[in-house]
C-alpha cells in the first residue's frame, strides 16, 4: 500500500476580475482519504481541483501537502496522479506505451517502466490490451487506461476531476465500484470533484459541498444527508420535501397549515424540509402526536424494493418513499400523511442560503460532528 498525502487548504481565493470563483476555502484532508468536491456547475470545486494540481494561480492562500508548501510549485514538481473527463490517451501509442509515459518523464529505465505499466494495468485488470490502441478501446477501457496511468508512479494523492461524466450510467457504476477497490487496496489519498450527488454519497469518506464559491459543509454522506447544516446542503443532497411558512414564538406554521414544534428557531419566514422515507401515507386519522397533511394521490412509481407516491397537497406536491409489502395507494385516492415532529428540519428562508439550520426538532440519526477547517 501507499501512504496517502495530507492535504491543507488555506484560506484559498481565486478572483477573475471582480468576481471570486473560490472564497477562503479551508479544508484538511487526511492521509489516504476519499474526500469529493461536490456542487453545481459554477460552485468552484474544479477550480479549487485545478489550484490543487498547479494549474490555476490562487490569488491568495496557501496549498500544503505534507506540511510542506506547493502554491507555488509548477504543476509537473508537485507528483500528483491526475485523472480527467476526457481520458487525454495518445492515440499513436498503445496502451503500454501511454501508461509508460509519466516514467518516461522522469527517467525512468525501459525495462522498469514496462514492468511499472504492466503492473498498473494489472491493476486496473487491462493487462491483455497492453499492445492495443485507444481507438480499439470502449470509454470504460479508456478510462482505465488514463487511471492506471496516473497510478503508474505511484503518487501519493490522486486528483480525479468528473472522470466519470461521460460514460453511460451503468458502465459509470462498474468503474465507481472498480475505483472504490483500487482507493482501499492502494491506500492514496484520493481528492474527487463531481456534481453527481448519488456518485459522491457513493464513493466518498467524506464530502465538501460547494455552492457559489465556498464550502458550505463538509461531512460524512450520512452526516450531510442526516443533519444538513444549511438550506442548500438539505435540497442539494438527496430528495426532500419543502414546505414553506413563518415561524412564531417556536412553532413553524407551513403555508398550508401544517403546525411544527420549532424549540429555539428565530421568528421570520422559514422552511421545514422533511426527507420522503419518513412520510406515511395513511388512510386513516393520525395518532395525536403526529404532523399531518391531505392529500390526493397524484402518481405511484414501482421502483423494485420502493415505491415513489406523489400526493397533491395544500402546501404543494410531496414525495414518499416506502416500501411495498404493504397495500400500495392509487392514483386519486384521498390520503393523510404523517410524520413525527422530529422528521422536520427548520431553516430560516433568506436570500443567504448558508444561514446554517436555527433549529432541529430531533436528531434524524447518530452522527458526529463534521471536520471542517
Amino acid at each position: 500500500m501507499i501512504s496517502g498525502a495530507e492535504l491543507r487548504l488555506s484560506e484559498l481565493v481565486k478572483r477573475y476580475g471582480g468576481a471570486s470563483a473560490v472564497d477562503r476555502i479551508n479544508l484538511d484532508v487526511a492521509s489516504g482519504e476519499f474526500l469529493t468536491l461536490l456542487g453545481p456547475s459554477g460552485s468552484g470545486k474544479t477550480t479549487t481541483l485545478s489550484m490543487i494540481a498547479g494549474f490555476t494561480e490562487p490569488s491568495a492562500g496557501r496549498v500544503v501537502c505534507d506540511g510542506q508548501e506547493i502554491t507555488s510549485v509548477p504543476p509537473h514538481k508537485r507528483g500528483l496522479g491526475m485523472v480527467f473527463q476526457n481520458y487525454s490517451l495518445f492515440p499513436h501509442l498503445t496502451v503500454r506505451e501511454n501508461v509508460e509515459f509519466p516514467l518516461r518523464q522522469r527517467g525512468v529505465a525501459k525495462a522498469k517502466r514496462s514492468e511499472q505499466a504492466l503492473q498498473a494495468l494489472e491493476l486496473v485488470e487491462l493487462r491483455e490490451r497492453a499492445n492495443a490502441k485507444p481507438g480499439q478501446l470502449s470509454g470504460g477501457q479508456q478510462q482505465r487506461v488514463a487511471l492506471a496511468r496516473a497510478l503508474v508512479f505511484e503518487p501519493r494523492l490522486l486528483l480525479m476531476d468528473e472522470p466519470f461524466g461521460a460514460l453511460d450510467r451503468a458502465l459509470r457504476e462498474r468503474l465507481q465500484i472498480e475505483l472504490r477497490r483500487l482507493h482501499k487496496e492502494l491506500g492514496i489519498t484520493v481528492v474527487f470533484v463531481t456534481h453527481d450527488q448519488e456518485e459522491a454519497l457513493t464513493l466518498s469518506d467524506r464530502i465538501a459541498v460547494f455552492n457559489e464559491g465556498r464550502i458550505e459543509q463538509v461531512g460524512t454522506p450520512a452526516e450531510l444527508y442526516e443533519r444538513p447544516e444549511t438550506l442548500f446542503v438539505a435540497r442539494f443532497i438527496g430528495e426532500s420535501n419543502s414546505l414553506q411558512g413563518q415561524v412564531t414564538e417556536e412553532r413553524f406554521q407551513s403555508e398550508g397549515g401544517v403546525s411544527i414544534p420549532a424549540p429555539g428557531a428565530v421568528d421570520g419566514p422559514s422552511v421545514a424540509i422533511i426527507r420522503p422515507e419518513r412520510l406515511r401515507v395513511l388512510n386513516t386519522r393520525v395518532e395525536a402526536e403526529e404532523c399531518a397533511l391531505h392529500g390526493r394521490v397524484r402518481d405511484v412509481t414501482f421502483l423494485g424494493a420502493q415505491l415513489r407516491i406523489e400526493i397533491d397537497t395544500p402546501d404543494g406536491i410531496m414525495i414518499v418513499r416506502t416500501g411495498t409489502e404493504n397495500p400500495a395507494p392509487q392514483s386519486g385516492d384521498a390520503v393523510q400523511l404523517s410524520w413525527l415532529p422530529g422528521a422536520a428540519a427548520i431553516f430560516p428562508h433568506r436570500k443567504d442560503a448558508r444561514e446554517t439550520s436555527s433549529s432541529w426538532t430531533e436528531t434524524l440519526a447518530p452522527s458526529t460532528s463534521s471536520s471542517q477547517s
